[in-house]
C-alpha cells in the first residue's frame, strides 16, 4: 500500500527514525540511491548519456548531490547547477562530488542563464533537487528564472529532442500539502518521492506538473508508518477487495441490490445506476421506479423493475415508501438519489425510507401502525436499513434537512443520528458536499474536507473529483488518483454510485466497497478514454468497461 504523507507528518516520520537509530546522512544516502536507480532505469544505457542536476540548499539538495555521484561513478557525465547552496565543510556529498571532479556551474555566476540553457541543451536527464517538501513560500527572483528556462527547453513537442525530467520529493514550486502551485513550477516527468508520497502530488494543479509517480525506500520501518490513516489506491489493494467468485456459485451468493432513481426529468439515471451495479457483478439488481416511469432509455433487459405508487406524475411520496420498506428486508445494498428530483413529496418519500422523519410523523413504517408518540415502537417495527448508497439528489434533500428542516422537524435531533452509524456511503462532488456542509466554499484540503466530515457523520464519504477522496468515521482515508475528462460528463456519478452498491450486495463492506468502486469506476474511464479518446464520451460507456477493468485487475 502506498502511503500518502504531509510535510508535517514526513518530518515527523523522519526524526521518529533518526530517534530509534538512523541517521540524517543515511536516509539521505538511501534516498539518493533511489532516485539514482530511477533515473538509470528512465535513460537506459548510461554510456553516452548527460545528466544536469539542479542543486538547492537543504536536504532535497542533498539528495541530489548523492543522485550525482552514484549517476558519475555509473559512467553518465554530470554537471551540477547550485542554487543558493552554501558550501561547508560538513557537506559530505558535496566533498565527494568534487573529489569526483564533477563539473559545477553557480546560478549566482550565471545572470542570463547561458550556461543552464547549454548545460540543457546538451542533456538527456534534468534531476530537479532544488527545493523539497517543505518549501512554502513564492517561487521568484532567480529560482523562478531556471524554473522558467527549463520549462522554455522541455516545453517541446518532441520529446526525443528535450532531456527527461525528474523531480525529487515534489517538482520545485509545489506545495508539497495542498497541491497549490507557488507560482512558476518545474514541469516534470517523473516525480521520486523519497519514502511515503507526498499529499499535493495526487491533487490538482500539482498533479499535472508531477508526471508518472513513484517512490523510494529510505530505511523506513513498517513501525515508521503505523500512524499513516492516508494511502494511495493502486492495483494490489483493489485486487485484494474484489469479491470470490467460486464456480459454483448462482445468483443468490453474489447478492441483491436495490435502486432507487429517477424522476420525468432524469430517466437515464435509473438506467445508468441500476446497470453500474449489475455491471461490477451482483446477482440481481431491481429497480424501484415510480409507475410513469417503468420504461426508460437504455435501461438494460437484465434489471428487474419494481413499480412504485407517485404522489403526483413521475414523483414518489409516501405510499411509495411504505412499499419499499416492505420489500427491503429481501435486498443487501440499497441505492438511492440519481435522479430523483427533489420535490416536496420526494422530500417526504426519502425522508419515510430512510427513518428520517420526527416520531409524531412516523404513523406507519413498515406493515403496521406504531403507537402514536413511542419512536421506540416505530423503530423496532422498521427492517433494517441495508447497506445504502446516497447520492446525487438524495444528498441534495439530505442537505434541506439540515440546513432547512420542516418546523416539526427542526428540535428533532441532527439528521446524521437518526441514520445507523457506518452504514451509509455517501458520494457528493464538490457543490453537493458545499451544500451539505452549508458553505459557499470549501476552503480546506479535499483530504480534510472528508476526513472530518466522515467523522462528523459517522458514515463512509467519497469526495468525487479528478482526485477522489474516501474516508471512514475511524480517520482512515483512500485516495484514488484517476483524473481523466473522459469522465467528465453527466452520468458518470450515477454508473459509480450503481457500481458501489453492487459491491456492497456481494457482502464488501462500505469503506472497501466505495474503494473499489472508485478504483473500477476509474480504470473504465481509462479504458473508455483509450479506445474512444477524451471527448465525446458518455456515461454508458463505462458500462461494458466495467467487466473488463475487473478481468484486467485480476490478470495484473
Amino acid at each position: 500500500m502506498s502511503k500518502i504523507v504531509t510535510a508535517g507528518e514526513m518530518r515527523a516520520i523522519e526524526e521518529a527514525a533518526v530517534a530509534r537509530g538512523a541517521t540524517w546522512s543515511g536516509l539521505m544516502e538511501q534516498a539518493g540511491t533511489g532516485v539514482a536507480r530511477v533515473a538509470r532505469e528512465a535513460i537506459g544505457n548510461p554510456a553516452g548519456r548527460c545528466a544536469l542536476v539542479l542543486v538547492g540548499p537543504g536536504n532535497n539538495g542533498g539528495d541530489g548531490l548523492v543522485a550525482a555521484r552514484l549517476l558519475h561513478d555509473a559512467g553518465v557525465k554530470v554537471m551540477l547547477y547550485f542554487w543558493r547552496r552554501q558550501e561547508t565543510s560538513t557537506d559530505g556529498n558535496w566533498r565527494l562530488c568534487r573529489e569526483r571532479a564533477i563539473s559545477e556551474v553557480r546560478a549566482a555566476d550565471d545572470p542570463q542563464s547561458q550556461a543552464l540553457r547549454r548545460a540543457l541543451a546538451e542533456s538527456d536527464l534534468v534531476i530537479d533537487a532544488l527545493l523539497g517538501y517543505g518549501a512554502n513560500r513564492p517561487v521568484e527572483g532567480e529560482l523562478a528564472t531556471i524554473i522558467a528556462t527549463l520549462n522554455m527547453v522541455t516545453a517541446q513537442r518532441d520529446r526525443s529532442a528535450r532531456p527527461f525530467v525528474l523531480a525529487v520529493d515534489v517538482p520545485t514550486g509545489v506545495h508539497a500539502d495542498s497541491g497549490a502551485l507557488l507560482g512558476n513550477a518545474v514541469c516534470a516527468d517523473l516525480t521520486v518521492s523519497t519514502g511515503p508520497l507526498k499529499r499535493g502530488l495526487v491533487f490538482y494543479p500539482a498533479r499535472a506538473y508531477a508526471g508518472e509517480l513513484c517512490s523510494v525506500d529510505i530505511g523506513l520501518s513498517p513501525a515508521d508508518l503505523e500512524g499513516i490513516m492516508t494511502e494511495l489506491i493502486d492495483g494490489d489493494l483493489a485486487r485484494s477487495l474484489l469479491p470470490p467468485r467460486p464456480p459454483d456459485s448462482h445468483k443468490g451468493t453474489f447478492g441483491k441490490a436495490l435502486v432507487v432513481a429517477g424522476s420525468v426529468h432524469y430517466p437515464g439515471a435509473a438506467s445508468l445506476a441500476s446497470a453500474g451495479a449489475a455491471r461490477v457483478g451482483a446477482g440481481l439488481v431491481t429497480l424501484a421506479v415510480g409507475r410513469s416511469q417503468l420504461v426508460g432509455p437504455g435501461r438494460i433487459p437484465e434489471v428487474t423493475l419494481h413499480p412504485l405508487p407517485e404522489a403526483e406524475w413521475g414523483v414518489l411520496g409516501d405510499a411509495a415508501a411504505d412499499e419499499m420498506l416492505a420489500i427491503l428486508g429481501d435486498y443487501q445494498a440499497l441505492l438511492v438519489g440519481p435522479g430523483l428530483g427533489r420535490e416536496k413529496a420526494t422530500r417526504a418519500f426519502f425522508e419515510r425510507l430512510l427513518g428520517l422523519q420526527s416520531p409524531r410523523h412516523r404513523g406507519q413504517i413498515g406493515f403496521r401502525i406504531a403507537t402514536a408518540g413511542s419512536e421506540k415502537a416505530a423503530v423496532k417495527q422498521r427492517p433494517e436499513l441495508p447497506f445504502t448508497v446516497i447520492d446525487a439528489d438524495g444528498l441534495n434533500i439530505l442537505a434541506d434537512l439540515i440546513h432547512h428542516p420542516e418546523p416539526s422537524n427542526a428540535a428533532f435531533g441532527a439528521v446524521w443520528d437518526r441514520l445507523p452509524m457506518g452504514r451509509c456511503v455517501l458520494t457528493p462532488h464538490p457543490g453537493e458536499m458545499r451544500r451539505l456542509l452549508g458553505v459557499e466554499q470549501i476552503a480546506e484540503h479535499p483530504v480534510d474536507v472528508a476526513k472530518d466530515a466522515a467523522a462528523r457523520w459517522k458514515q463512509i464519504v467519497v469526495l468525487k473529483g479528478a482526485t477522489t477522496v474516501i474516508a471512514d468515521p475511524e480517520g482512515r482515508v483512500r485516495v484514488n488518483d484517476g483524473g481523466n475528462p473522459a469522465l467528465a460528463t453527466a452520468g458518470t456519478g450515477d454508473v459509480l454510485a450503481g457500481a458501489i452498491a453492487g459491491l456492497l450486495a456481494q457482502g464488501l463492506k462500505p469503506f472497501d466497497a466505495a474503494t473499489l468502486g472508485v478504483y473500477l469506476h476509474s480504470a473504465a474511464g481509462r479504458l473508455v478514454r483509450d479506445e474512444l479518446g477524451d471527448m465525446g464520451t458518455l456515461a454508458g460507456d463505462l458500462l461494458p468497461r466495467l467487466p473488463l477493468a475487473i478481468r484486467a485487475l485480476k490478470q495484473s
